[in-house]
């Protein structure tokens, strides 16, 4: 039948599920020393940005390519990120936990958030397309994220509602488990995509792959 067929929507969505299933899974495993869980991220993006492209080959030979690759700058992205993160959470605490809740600390913890999702948002795509330093990757993640904020904001917005689906009861989160990290890269990795082909494509435009900046 037709709609069994290797042609088939349904064959391409099973096809790109289990692909999803397969880099969630590398993921996990590599996080597991947790110092790792940067470098495991780089890799991951390196294969949803393939994914994104139809150019990804086998998922597990692909991640260990971007594990090996992009383990250094990777590993010191993540640590910022969970500093970042870790950061914005002691926020919410001392808000919560200090009487009164004084909402200057809300307003830090939302102002401090948003500036680390803006600076880390295209940092791990920018890290596994371009060659450049660490300070030029996260200027530049910044940069394309006030450019395009828009889509940015759209991003964000559709990582929430990925969120939300996946807490909505045990048997969405044990899917999110499966699914979710994996996923959540792939939809990045598209939005980065698309807006790295279209930079690419302007005039005398910076991004390239030698330690350049986009301004």
């Amino acid at each position: 039948m037709k709609f069994f067929s290797v042609d088939s929507s349904l064959y391409r969505f099973l096809t790109r599920l289990w692909d999803i299933i397969q880099v969630n899974f590398f993921w996990l495993v590599c996080c597991v020393p947790i110092v790792t869980i940067g470098a495991s991220t780089a890799a991951a993006f390196h294969v949803c940005m393939k994914m994104v492209d139809d150019e990804e080959g086998y998922i597990g030979r692909e991640f260990l390519k971007g594990f090996k690759e992009n383990w250094k700058q990777g590993t010191i992205v993540g640590i910022i990120t969970i500093v970042c993160t870790y950061a914005v959470y002691l926020d919410i605490q001392i808000f919560e936990a200090v009487e009164g809740n004084p909402i200057v600390f809300l307003i830090v913890a939302m102002v401090s958030g948003f500036l680390f999702f803006l600076c880390l948002i295209y940092a791990y795509p920018l890290l596994v397309r371009y060659r450049n330093s660490l300070k030029g990757t996260l200027k530049n993640s910044f940069t394309i994220a006030r450019r395009y904020f828009l889509r940015t904001l759209l991003l964000a917005f559709i990582i929430m509602i990925e969120f939300v689906v996946w807490r909505f009861n045990s048997t969405t989160l044990f899917i999110g488990f499966l699914i979710g990290p994996a996923c959540i890269m792939f939809t990045v990795a598209g939005m980065a995509l698309r807006i790295f082909q279209m930079i690419e494509k302007e005039p005398n435009t910076t991004v390239i792959r030698e330690e350049q900046d986009f301004e």
